[in-house]
């Protein structure tokens, strides 16, 4: 098992070009000059995904007047993906990650306690990316429900 280093406030963020949802391909790099918030979970459609997803589309308006754009990633195939984002009305792209690569490269992906045991998967993270591409947050280990609200308070929006 490969441990992944994580990140931390003033890395360089690493790439990330995966495909959208439509098979569109998706980089930072279209970002470049812009905040954006990369957040990483565990599949589409589940509940604690669903109410992630969906306080992030909910507080969508808030993120952007203060600058910050939104992109989630999952391992799903891009088909899962538009299905959930056109389920949950969510106006922010999502992106494919089945080789798991772009999870290993922000630390996102490997071990993790679920329900007492220790199990290998999608580690539910998210970060701030500057307009310079460095990392302004890195949070790892997140609460699906109530995450957002921290993060703006966070942020201080």
């Amino acid at each position: 098992m490969t441990t992944t280093s994580r990140l931390s406030a003033g890395d360089a963020a690493p790439a990330l070009s995966l495909p959208d949802a439509d098979g569109n391909t998706v980089s930072l790099s279209d970002y470049a000059g812009r905040r954006v918030v990369v957040y990483f979970y565990p599949a589409a459609a589940t509940p604690g995904c669903t109410k992630q997803a969906c306080d992030f589309r909910d507080s969508l308006a808030q993120l952007n007047d203060a600058g910050l754009e939104v992109i989630g990633v999952s391992p799903d195939k891009p088909a899962k993906l538009a299905k959930f984002r056109d389920d949950e009305s969510l106006t922010f792209p999502l992106l494919s990650d089945p080789e798991k690569s772009t999870l290993q490269a922000w630390g996102a992906f490997g071990e993790k306690s679920m329900y007492g045991k220790t199990v290998t998967g999608v580690i539910r993270s998210t970060f701030v990316i500057d307009a310079d591409g460095k990392v302004e947050v890195a949070q790892y280990n997140v609460k699906a429900t109530g995450h957002v609200a921290k993060l703006i308070r966070d942020l201080k929006l």
